[in-house]
């Protein structure tokens, strides 16, 4: 059926936010089974007829960028545990329209992959590393897998792609890897972000988000790095980037658990069951999975898209409250896809 809508329509929500930005989730699936994210023992994984197949997941990105997204990051659990995921991202990287296509990854089986995916067009790699050191590596991710990750590091900057190393600081667990990550970005043309712990974790234990926040993780930076000074944020950032003089890169906080970004959150997700969320911390609002298998029309499915965002939380606070407290923490960041 054909569009009644324009290709370069904008989309907003009722706070007047532009959304062009969406983190597609093509599976829950880890091969590393970090302690901030899961159990030990791994999730309860979803079958393969849970997940969105590659035709709804096409489908959906290109009404997605029919509607006014330009970027489209894929998230997991682990995108290229998936076997059919470059097929996919072939496919991605062709839609009108779509002006970035991007990718987090823990790296773990990207390097080999890395030539194709900037052939395609990717150009930009959101890279997991929590620790530099191999035994805190397999401490927190449970999986003796650094030099691979390494692998990848090399590899990416090799092919003169855009890398951001995301890590996720944790109270006892990694706090004497921030200054040597932080250190990457001396020699290294690399964005080093320093993420808030958030509770979805899968199992409910506690984490260093209230602890370890935006003003500790700066100040503990400051002491290593007191030339450090607050240098331009991009459009929509949901990081704090700062610069130490003489390093070819830089520094990001992100308040990702005291989110104190939401009044620009241009973003909205979808889970690998393709329920769509207009915000992280909200419990889904609409399966578009569902919604593509009862063959609903595209003009349909925007509708009750555009219905959804316009009932957008004003920010994680608000959005937390809609749902019960408890069940964030038990939530995986696999499950909802980052």
């Amino acid at each position: 059926m054909k569009l009644i809508f324009k290709q370069d329509e904008v989309l907003t929500d009722n706070h007047g936010r532009i959304i062009n930005y969406a983190r597609l989730a093509v599976t829950d699936r880890c091969n590393l089974r970090c302690s901030y994210c899961m159990p030990e023992q791994g999730l309860d994984w979803l079958s393969r007829n849970e997940l969105m197949n590659n035709a709804e997941l096409l489908h959906i990105s290109r009404l997605l960028v029919h509607m006014g997204i330009r970027k489209i990051r894929i998230t997991g659990g682990e995108p290229f545990v998936r076997k059919d995921m470059m097929p996919l991202l072939q496919d991605l990287s062709q839609l009108p329209g779509l002006e970035e296509l991007t990718i987090t990854t823990n790296g773990v089986l990207t390097a080999p992959l890395i030539p194709d995916l900037k052939k395609m067009g990717v150009r930009s790699v959101n890279l997991s590393l929590d620790s530099l050191d191999r035994e805190r590596f397999f401490s927190i991710t449970r999986r003796d897998e650094f030099p691979a990750v390494w692998d990848t590091l090399e590899q990416l900057l090799r092919h003169d792609m855009e890398v951001k190393i995301n890590t996720v600081v944790m109270t006892q667990r990694n706090i004497a890897d921030l200054v040597p990550l932080a250190m990457l970005t001396k020699e290294l043309p690399v964005s080093v972000r320093f993420i808030e712990e958030m509770p979805f974790n899968g199992e409910g234990h506690s984490f260093s988000g209230a602890l370890w926040n935006e003003q500790q993780i700066h100040a503990h930076l400051l002491t290593a790095f007191p030339g450090m000074y607050k240098i331009p944020d991009p459009p929509y950032a949901t990081a704090h980037h700062y610069q130490v003089p003489g390093h070819r890169g830089t520094i990001g906080i992100i308040a990702a658990y005291t989110r104190n970004f939401c009044g620009s959150c241009n973003r909205l997700r979808i889970t690998p069951q393709g329920m769509l969320k207009t915000c992280l911390y909200d419990g889904g609002v609409l399966n578009i999975r569902d919604l593509l298998r009862k063959e609903e029309t595209d003009d349909s499915i925007r509708e009750k898209i555009l219905g959804r965002l316009g009932q957008r939380a004003k920010d994680g606070w608000e959005a937390e409250k809609n749902i019960r407290h408890t069940a964030l923490q038990h939530e995986s960041m696999a499950s909802i896809g980052g």
